[in-house]
């Protein structure tokens, strides 16, 4: 990147921080139970809601206990589970629609990060019916409450339950964008552990290293205040005691617990300090190949932390010693380097792969362009990369197929090292694992 674009992005960044203390952040109420919801929805004198969720959600039955609840009270439930793992405009437009003929007053998210930016962002068409989706990208393009919402995590991830960000995919351009406005922080977040036991061993895994970049993106980052600190550092440790307790034991209530915790903690962080160039690869390959969001966060995560060498050292170290990873003498360099080792441990023992296997070398180009668009000049990363210096991050995360392989091998290259190297900046302490 020139120096004129870098001294852009920082003052825009330095502005933007500047403004934090006086921008309407807010957290949302929080409730411990679903069976909650019915009371607080007949408090504000609701008697009809669209329940927006998906249908492995709702075919396992996560969704039964609120529906008869709210049976049970006089409460007119319509269901829309279409939602799909990257939500496009086309489940936005369906779930308005539902909305609008089943005369519903408020909206349920129950699900992943997906249900819950579906139904953010048809809260926002509802309220704003004549501007389309594509035209709420970026930053504050929707200012004007939506109707009561009500996030209901299944997943210790995403911790949209808190943030005024939304990520939508519009399948025409195989584009991701995020639509941020503080409209759509919900007003209530139902952090209930019981529907998150049984989850599945991959969906634990990728949604928890999802939580966990939420946390470090926040904390490296140039943006950062006194609250985003704690509850990055917060989220971070709870992630390192408690993500392998989850993932070898779905069932385990407190890890369980302590895992939705994290997330609600790192949402807080990121929706103040926001996210990096990781989230904005990850939101290309979501948009280009449906690749799920949490999976891409946790494959490039490492790959960056790399990348950015002494510029994020002294707080990946930080992270460390607050997580117990190592002893609080341990230098910056060393703790930094078992930060970084305990990612790529925690990737390999969950059965994570180290690489993107659909991303194909001629799309890169396009890619890069969107990820450089999304993340310059909004967030404040450590080191500031260009559309060129990101499709090099691109090649370093791409499977290498077997043409490349033999054509390697023909140069004197070993053909059954087909994974990209990783550049080291680190001497790595040691392996660790949580």
């Amino acid at each position: 990147m020139n120096l004129l674009q870098k001294i852009y992005c920082r003052v825009f960044q330095g502005a933007f921080r500047a403004a934090l203390p006086v921008l309407p952040y807010r957290e949302p109420e929080i409730l411990r139970r679903v069976k909650d919801i019915p009371k607080v929805l007949l408090r504000k004198q609701i008697d009809a809601v669209l329940l927006v969720t998906d249908q492995g959600v709702r075919g396992l039955g996560l969704t039964q206990r609120l529906e008869k609840g709210l049976e049970e009270v006089g409460i007119r439930c319509a269901v829309y589970d279409k939602v799909v793992a990257n939500p496009t405009i086309h489940n936005i437009e369906e779930a308005r629609a539902l909305y609008l003929k089943s005369g519903a007053q408020a909206i349920i998210a129950f699900g992943g990060g997906s249900a819950m930016d579906c139904a953010k962002v048809t809260g926002a068409r509802i309220v704003k019916p004549k501007k389309p989706v594509h035209k709420m990208k970026g930053l504050l393009r929707i200012r004007k409450r939506l109707p009561l919402l009500i996030a209901v995590p299944t997943t210790a991830g995403t911790g949209s339950e808190t943030t005024l960000a939304a990520v939508i995919t519009d399948s025409g351009t195989k584009h991701k964008y995020p639509i941020n406005d503080f409209s759509l922080i919900p007003r209530y977040a139902v952090l209930d552990y019981h529907v998150t036991l049984g989850l599945p061993k991959h969906i634990t895994a990728t949604t928890g290293m999802d939580a966990l970049t939420h946390a470090v993106e926040a904390y490296i980052g140039r943006s950062t205040t006194k609250e985003t600190r704690f509850m990055a550092e917060q989220a971070t440790k709870l992630i390192y005691e408690n993500l392998k307790k989850a993932y070898d034991d779905g069932k385990n209530a407190e890890a369980r617990e302590n895992m939705l915790q994290a997330a609600y903690c790192a949402g807080i962080a990121f929706s103040r300090s926001y996210v990096g160039y990781v989230h904005a690869i990850a939101h290309s390959l979501g948009g280009q190949y449906g690749v799920p969001h949490g999976l891409a966060n946790a494959v490039i995560l490492p790959y960056f932390l790399e990348e950015y060498g002494s510029a994020c050292q002294k707080k990946l170290a930080r992270l460390a010693r607050v997580a117990g990873m190592v002893p609080r003498y341990t230098s910056d360099r060393r703790a930094a380097a078992a930060f970084i080792q305990w990612v790529k441990d925690m990737n390999k023992y969950m059965e994570i792969p180290e690489t993107i296997k659909e991303i194909r070398e001629e799309d890169i180009p396009a890619m890069a362009k969107h990820a450089a668009a999304e993340g310059n000049p909004l967030y404040p990363v450590p080191v500031l990369m260009d559309a060129a210096e990101l499709e090099k991050m691109y090649e370093k995360i791409m499977e290498k197929r077997e043409g490349k392989a033999n054509a390697d091998s023909g140069n004197g290259a070993k053909t059954e090292n087909v994974l990209p190297k990783r550049k080291t900046h680190y001497i790595v302490l040691s392996k660790r694992s949580a």
